[in-house]
């Protein structure tokens, strides 16, 4: 595993269960057992109805971006990456989460392109979860 020099996430007690779950290549996501609502990102209460009774679910990892950037000026410790593109993807289970689309030329990203979940190992602690598209 190559070095890695940027911010990495820190885990905490809403956060573990998805990371933990990452690192085994899945997505997770929270369900509320009171609305029945998707809930991202992780957190203890929900927001849609103020329950604390969420629950993790495997999520399928598809979905379709709903806008993205293509960065050409990175912040110091990306500058190696430019260009890339971070996005806003909206996961087929009714959450919106942001994350990189990668494999692929940032100029063939659209708006409404099919994306899916691929998972980039950094540390033996972290993966990240990104976004390839979908050509099907």
């Amino acid at each position: 595993m190559i070095e890695y020099n940027r911010p990495l996430p820190v885990p905490d007690g809403d956060t573990k269960p998805y990371w933990d779950a990452a690192r085994e290549h899945r997505l997770v996501i929270q369900h509320c057992a009171d609305c029945g609502l998707a809930v991202f990102y992780p957190r203890a209460i929900c927001p849609h109805c103020g329950s604390d009774r969420l629950h993790w679910v495997d999520a399928s990892g598809r979905g379709t971006v709903y806008s993205y950037t293509i960065v050409h000026r990175a912040p110091v410790g990306f500058t190696d990456a430019v260009p890339y593109v971070v996005a806003l993807i909206d996961l087929e289970e009714g959450v919106r989460l942001m994350s990189n689309v990668v494999d692929c030329t940032p100029s063939d990203v659209q708006i409404g392109e099919r994306v899916e979940v691929v998972f980039e190992d950094v540390t033996p602690e972290i993966s990240l979860p990104k976004f390839r598209l979908r050509r099907v």
